[in-house]
């Protein structure tokens, strides 16, 4: 990414052309908007109401943690450690507003609404971006459409659950942590992020068949403190016998 004063993508023109930026975005919105319909399917299945489903996605509207809370439920988790487990999954995004909020520098009365949109898929594309103005339109096309297909793909999912009997024998659950994964993979780019990746992902699995539905994910979160300590007890060990060679 080019960089203008302060770190900041330049506001001036320069980048990849707008039509270039709005077809990435679609892309994105497109293809990650109709696993709404997955999401609707298995919250109809897990026993959520028409009214709560849709609920979901045009309130929480952040499909991870949509899929662990009602995966959660319809596993017979406690309904508040399955909101707590998708409560830290979506605590993400705040960190993703920090530095969109810098990015973007969008007018103060627009933010509380562009707020609802900071989100794996609107962050990638965003960060994705050379230029502030193409920033403005990827996250903004990519927003838009996202918001759009995936509330109306959930509504379709939800009316058709019944149609489609079994969720669990059509693996639909899947479908919102593979879109995740995907989108999380080419991110990973350091070690140390991969380490925590992988450490999540044991914790996550390995704990999954002796602790209570939606647990697991709360102590998934350990991975990051884990290997942030593991690392910097390697660079301190490091430091010290690089001293005792100088001496």
């Amino acid at each position: 990414m080019r960089a203008g004063t302060g770190g900041e993508p330049p506001s001036d023109a320069g980048g990849k052309p707008d039509s270039a930026v709005v077809r990435d975005a679609l892309g994105v919105g497109v293809a990650v908007g109709l696993s709404g319909f997955a999401f609707g399917v298995t919250s109809a299945g897990g026993g959520l109401t028409l009214l709560q489903t849709c609920a979901l996605s045009l309130l929480v509207f952040t499909g991870a943690s949509q899929f662990a809370l009602v995966g959660a439920l319809a596993a017979g988790g406690n309904p508040l450690t399955a909101a707590a487990g998708a409560f830290f999954l979506g605590v993400r995004n705040t960190f993703y507003g920090l530095r969109l909020s810098q990015l973007l520098a969008l007018p103060r009365a627009v933010r509380p609404f562009a707020a609802q949109w900071v989100i794996d898929e609107t962050t990638a594309v965003t960060l994705a971006q050379p230029t502030r103005r193409a920033a403005r339109i990827g996250f903004t096309v990519t927003g838009l459409s996202l918001y759009l297909l995936w509330n109306l793909t959930t509504l379709l999912g939800a009316l058709g659950a019944k149609a489609i009997g079994d969720t669990d024998a059509w693996g639909l659950d899947a479908a919102g942590p593979a879109v995740f994964l995907a989108l999380l993979a080419p991110m990973l780019r350091t070690t140390l992020e991969r380490a925590v990746a992988a450490l999540a992902v044991l914790l996550g699995l390995g704990l999954l068949p002796v602790l209570p539905a939606g647990v697991p994910v709360l102590v998934a979160a350990l991975a990051a403190p884990i290997a942030l300590y593991i690392a910097g007890r390697r660079q301190t060990g490091t430091r010290n016998d690089v001293q005792e060679e100088d001496r």
